[in-house]
């Protein structure tokens, strides 16, 4: 008998445990022929703001010892022609499609779920909170229990489609804001997104990113995304999405240990395309070696 790799977010299902995170994946049309897609549990879209984004100016990639720092500023096509152009597309994905969304208010990112609510091809919504809030001098809502709650709670009487909230790891509390995020609405939460972050050229004597900062990923950060994932699992009731620097399947072992119910793989997509399909493999392969049958018996705790 083969082990149950299945999990539950919510009202969706996914074969595996295995999702590849926004902003690293693209539409999924891009990895399509290097990765059999109907091998991940899912997919999380390229963040999706109502207006069309430029993003920052370049340089805004620069790889830092055991990571990446980015300051990509969310740049994609807006709503309007996501819909006309990569909504029809998605239809054949074979897996689990969530779309990532972001919003400078919290009226911003309640349109987008609206409109995205009804639409063939979209599983479920993942709510990127580590944007700043423009009515708010420019504080990310994910670094505030109340904005975290208002943008939530607003999202959620728009949608009934399963909604994750992804949390920022730049805060002191990360488990009060997973609070308010599950008080608001949401069915489960991810976490780590980005470390703020920095580099700088000695020889030119500026920082490589022209933006200056940017947001640290990669094997660099996986203790600290872990450490987080273990804090919040331990005080919210809802499914956890672990990510944080997971390159194999052993970092995704140790998140699934600590108590996430699934687990995204971000950075690693850019080093190994198919981490998604060896990661969702090894844990099996794992679980079939340790004796268990069901992916829930995993957690340490």
């Amino acid at each position: 008998m083969e082990p149950d790799i299945s999990v539950a977010i919510g009202k969706l299902r996914l074969k595996n445990p295995v999702l590849c995170a926004s902003g690293c994946f693209g539409y999924g049309q891009e990895y399509a022929e290097l990765v059999d897609l109907s091998m991940l549990g899912g997919i999380i879209l390229k963040g999706i703001t109502l207006k069309e984004r430029k993003g920052n100016p370049m340089p805004r990639i620069v790889e830092t010892p055991a990571g990446m720092l980015n300051s990509v500023g969310l740049q994609n096509m807006g709503l309007s022609r996501f819909l006309r152009d990569k909504l029809p597309l998605l239809s054949d994905i074979p897996t689990a499609v969530i779309a990532n969304i972001c919003g400078e208010t919290p009226e911003e990112y309640a349109a987008i779920a609206k409109e995205l609510s009804d639409k063939d091809g979209i599983s479920a919504l993942e709510i990127n909170i580590s944007c700043p809030n423009v009515s708010h001098g420019g504080m990310l809502f994910g670094q505030d229990m109340m904005l975290t709650f208002e943008v939530v709670n607003l999202v959620r009487k728009q949608t009934s489609l399963p909604l994750i909230v992804k949390l920022s790891p730049n805060v002191t509390d990360i488990a009060s804001i997973a609070r308010a995020a599950v008080d608001g609405g949401a069915d489960a939460v991810s976490l780590i997104n980005t470390l703020l972050g920095m580099s700088i050229d000695i020889k030119t004597k500026k920082p490589y990113l022209a933006n200056i900062t940017g947001g640290l990923s990669g094997p660099a950060v996986k203790p600290v995304a872990l450490r987080m994932v273990w804090e919040v699992c331990k005080a919210v009731n809802v499914p956890v999405i672990g990510q944080g620097g997971i390159m194999t399947w052993e970092d995704s072992i140790e998140f699934l240990l600590v108590g996430a119910t699934a687990i995204c793989i971000g950075t690693a997509n850019f080093v190994n395309p198919k981490a998604g399909m060896e990661i969702a493999q090894g844990i099996k392969d794992y679980m079939k070696q340790h004796k268990i049958m069901d992916l829930r018996e995993i957690r340490m705790v």
